[in-house]
């Protein structure tokens, strides 16, 4: 078993940069929208974004290959049968659908074309937080 302590403490290593990257880009579209009047502060902030999702988006590839090499040293067919597992890894799924649809975001802000108000941005700031706690007490509690 030890020889998946190192990729276990990378994966949280990484998964924790990478959460605080997306809990704090939705933020920025927070923010963003309701300053779409401001031309200096417009541009700042898609500037902002722009680095954020750049900067952010390796720790969620390293994230996702230290979980990859985790399950390869834990042997994948010990776990197989695990349906915690199997619903972390729809969740996971999920969290990287968000990081795409930030970064698709983040795209339509730099276009000049975001559609959505300062409140959708507040409620979908939200999303990451439940899956975390999802996730989390999964990977902690292997409940199934």
């Amino acid at each position: 078993m030890s020889g998946w302590l190192l990729p276990k403490a990378l994966h949280l290593f990484f998964m924790v940069a990478w959460f605080a990257g997306i809990f704090y880009l939705p933020r920025l579209f927070v923010n963003h929208a309701a300053t779409q009047d401001q031309p200096l502060l417009d541009e700042r902030f898609r500037m902002m974004e722009r680095k954020l999702y750049l900067f952010i988006t390796p720790w969620m590839v390293l994230t996702i290959a230290f979980g990859l090499w985790m399950l390869w040293a834990g042997a994948w067919s010990a776990y197989s049968g695990m349906m915690w597992l199997h619903i972390k890894l729809v969740l996971v799924a999920l969290l990287v659908a968000y990081h795409f649809w930030c970064g698709a975001l983040v795209k339509a802000f730099a276009e000049g074309r975001n559609r959505h108000s300062e409140h959708w941005y507040r409620w979908f700031n939200e999303l990451p937080v439940f899956l975390l706690l999802a996730i989390v007490l999964l990977a902690s509690l292997k409940p199934f």
